[in-house]
Parts: structure tokens; sequence; C-alpha cells
């Protein structure tokens, strides 16, 4: 797969937001193993620009990797500074399944089942509501979130 082109204004916004990360992939001894590209897909897939720090004193054989890694996994190499290396690739649209939909905000029946204090007598099946502000606890009971604390707004004075 062919890196992806990209013009010096766009590299040079991809390096200011990459400023502040800190490596998310740490490349050690055993160089580019399958397990350490692997890793670097997957946080490519995540977060879109990482950083990979290489712990080897070889310039040479760190910019290969950082050439290598952009080329296999059709990322943009953005910068190579020192042991540091910065890649970027568009992050892929997730996709939604089943269980995205029991996340969604909004009422939600559950079926619980409520026990009796008294011995010998069947469990209750109960349907509660939940609503998007409430949780359903281990026990059966509904909770409502904590109310987010109040801030005051100072007002500037105009002169």
């Amino acid at each position: 797969m062919p890196q992806i082109e990209m013009s010096p204004a766009q590299r040079k916004a991809h390096r200011a937001q990459a400023h502040h990360l800190d490596p998310v992939v740490l490349v050690g001894n055993d160089g580019l193993t399958p397990n350490v590209r692997k890793e670097i897909d997957a946080a490519l897939n995540a977060h879109g620009l990482i950083k990979v720090r290489i712990f080897s004193d070889d310039r040479v054989a760190r910019e290969t990797m950082f050439q290598s890694l952009a080329d296999e996994l059709n990322a943009a190499a953005i910068q190579h500074i020192g042991k540091l290396l910065v890649l970027w690739r568009p992050v892929p649209p997730k996709e939604r399944s089943a269980a995205d939909e029991d996340r969604m905000p909004g009422p939600r029946d559950f079926k619980v089942l409520k026990y009796s204090k008294r011995a010998g007598q069947r469990p209750e099946v109960k349907t509660l509501r939940v609503l998007g502000n409430q949780r359903l606890t281990a026990g059966g009971n509904v909770k409502r979130a904590k109310p987010k604390p109040q801030r005051s707004l100072k007002k500037r004075s105009q002169t």
C-alpha cells in the first residue's frame, strides 16, 4: 500500500497537533516485530495521530523503520525527530452493533427478578424503565445520576 501524500501545510498542522502527545508504542531492541506493527496499526485505528519511540541509536535504521511503517500501514510520515516518529492515518468510521443500541440515550426497559423476603415464595418478574440519566444497580434498583455542580459565571466589567 502506498503511503498517504500530504501538503507541507497539512504536515505542519499535524506536527502541531502531535506536539503535546506522548508515545503510545515503544520499539525495543528487537525492532519492528509483527506484534509491534500490529500495535501501531491498532493505535492508528484508535487515535489517527500517534507518536512512536524507538530505542535504537542507529539513525539510518530508525529512518528505514519510519518509511517502512508509513508504507506498510498506509500512513503519512509526519515527523522524525530524534528517537520519536509521528505517524498519521485517518480514523476509520466505527460500525454500530446491536450492543451499541443498548447504550443509546433514552428510556430502556429491563426485566428484573424481585425476590420475596419470605422463604418459599417465587420471585416476581418486574419490568423497570430506566431513563437516560439513570442506571440500574446490581440489586435491581434504579439510581438517578448525580447532578453536575453549577459553576458561577463571573461577569466581566466592560470599560
